[in-house]
């Protein structure tokens, strides 16, 4: 059994992995780590192409596009590894990127998760909007990151390569326990992609586990490669499922105040689409508030089990300001002027 398993999910991404896999294998000692490719039902030539071309990779099939979470959550039931690093197929890895999150994890066994650095892949001097140097969440459930604050992202310029824990680790580079993983309950399947990590990072920390980036370890992620950011369905699954995970997650005496404020971000959220010649993306807000609503009987009683085994409370990485109010009308559009390091 090697100590780590790097498994990439792929579902017709042939061009990435040709392209991505390459840094992957080479940087992945195979001393102590195997690099799986976990097969979302592809239709195009990819498992050809691995089996040609990267005949070390192994392959997991799984049976249809289940997305991102409910594919990673199958895919890792097969894997025995101590470690499970979920990499997205568009990620470029660099020399000795395993060696530091591995340390930390050794280190630490209250340390579920860990990420690297982000950079972008297209200019790499710049973090990337997925994850950077590790994500908060403000009270309403609104992401952001060390280095990337709403659509605002920093220079690298080392200011945040001290280690430090984080609220949520991004799924392009997530290094987890798989155990942790598996007795937790893995990702939420039925968020089936956007902010899936988001929402098991926070489950993990309010159960007491922490969560680091260690920015030592440094990849390039390309980023919206799979769906465009005027994507009505990309639209509708940020929304729908940012609700979810408020519910899941929020004590019970901030969860009716945040609700009755989302309603109205939400479709000030929705009035500027419309306003900026975006109907169908306004839509899919209205279709993701309703899809909350609709879902709301099947979570409730996962939302009391999320409450039952809650033991940190608050959360000290959950910001408790909002992050609209501080971008739009302060003027805080980084990461240190928010949190103040």
């Amino acid at each position: 059994m090697k100590k780590v398993a790097v498994v990439i999910l792929n579902w017709n991404g042939r061009e990435l992995m040709e392209r991505f896999l390459p840094s992957v294998v080479a940087n992945s000692p195979a001393e102590y780590a195997e690099v799986i490719v976990a097969d979302n039902g592809s239709t195009d030539d990819s498992i050809q192409m691995l089996q040609d071309k990267f005949p070390s990779v192994r392959v997991l099939r799984l049976a249809e596009n289940y997305g991102f979470a409910e594919g990673y959550n199958r895919a890792i039931e097969q894997i025995d590894a101590e470690y499970t690093v979920l990499l997205n197929s568009d990620v470029e890895v660099t020399p000795g990127w395993l060696e530091a999150p591995l340390k930390a994890l050794d280190a630490d066994p209250a340390i579920a998760c860990v990420q690297p650095k982000i950079l972008a892949y297209h200019n790499k001097g710049y973090f990337e909007y997925a994850g950077a140097a590790g994500g908060y969440i403000d009270r309403y459930g609104y992401p952001f990151c060390r280095g990337r604050v709403l659509h605002h992202v920093e220079e690298d310029k080392g200011q945040y390569d001290t280690p430090t824990d984080v609220l949520w680790a991004t799924g392009a580079c997530l290094f987890i326990r798989t155990a942790v993983f598996k007795a937790e309950g893995g990702l939420d399947g039925r968020f089936f992609a956007h902010q899936e990590e988001v929402e098991m990072c926070w489950r993990l920390r309010c159960r007491g586990y922490r969560l680091m980036c260690i920015p030592q370890s440094v990849v390039y992620h390309v980023g919206g490669a799979t769906l465009t950011t005027e994507n009505p369905r990309k639209t509708f699954l940020n929304f729908r499922n940012s609700l979810l995970m408020v519910y899941k997650n929020l004590p019970e005496k901030d969860l009716k105040h945040v609700m009755r404020a989302r309603f109205w971000l939400d479709y000030i959220a929705a009035l500027k689409f419309l306003l900026t010649g975006h109907p169908r993306n306004a839509r899919a807000v209205y279709r993701a508030r309703k899809e909350f609503y609709r879902l709301l009987p099947v979570y409730k009683p996962v939302r009391q089990e999320n409450l039952r085994r809650t033991i940190i409370n608050p959360v000290p990485e959950l910001m408790q300001q909002s992050l609209i109010l501080s971008f739009y009308l302060k003027g805080l559009k980084r990461f240190s002027q928010l949190r103040g390091k």
